[in-house]
């Protein structure tokens, strides 16, 4: 029953109305924009945009797929994975906390725990989009770091788990409850670099 419908990506009106919800979800949420306001700015009828898409969950999933595609591309393009590990984990760090700050990484969980009982899809398709990937690309780097002799990794799949949950340590509770929701450079380096720390203590070679 929760089986997405397919999503028709063709022509240019597609990338409109991607390019249009894509504003208005960053702007206003999830639930503070409606398909009718995403029509209009896309300048598409509102036929023309469920000819894409079923509904506004299987939108905002597009537009989270991408979303993830484009931040995991711009990680990326910074960092060589030929320079010592803790300097790439730092990299990847920061990175990282940079899009779980930003408004699109708070709306994404927002949504993700508002409608995910009753669109389960919804979060699986974010984790597999995003957070999955990460995870298969640091189980791969951490490999390279055995491979080199600058790390002793067992669990290479914990590991990489482990990581991205040190550098939210003290921060994304803050952030989710409302305590904080700004954050300093000087916070996030302070946090990423204990991370990196005590990742390094934990698997790094001592040999």
């Amino acid at each position: 029953m929760n089986s997405p419908a397919a999503v028709i990506r063709k022509g240019r009106k597609f990338d409109q109305v991607l390019a249009s919800a894509r504003a208005l979800f960053m702007q206003h949420g999830f639930e503070g924009i409606g398909v009718d306001e995403i029509a209009r700015r896309a300048g598409v009828s509102k036929a023309t945009l469920y000819a894409y898409f079923p509904d506004k969950r299987h939108l905002f999933i597009e537009v989270a797929r991408a979303e993830c595609m484009i931040q995991a591309a711009q990680l990326e393009a910074g960092i060589d994975l030929e320079k010592p590990v803790p300097e790439v984990l730092g990299i990847v760090g920061r990175g990282f906390m940079e899009i779980v700050l930003s408004e699109f990484g708070r709306n994404m969980f927002r949504v993700c725990i508002s409608e995910g009982e009753r669109f389960p899809e919804l979060g699986r398709q974010f984790y597999e989009s995003g957070p999955g990937v990460m995870r298969e690309r640091m189980m791969h780097f951490l490999e390279l770091g055995v491979a080199r002799g600058e790390l002793e990794i067992d669990d290479f799949g914990l590991a990489a788990d482990q990581f991205p949950e040190l550098c939210k340590a003290g921060v994304f509770l803050r952030l989710v409850t409302g305590i904080q929701t700004e954050f300093t450079q000087g916070e996030i380096d302070h946090v990423v670099d204990g991370a990196v720390e005590t990742f390094m203590a934990r698997f790094g070679a001592h040999g």
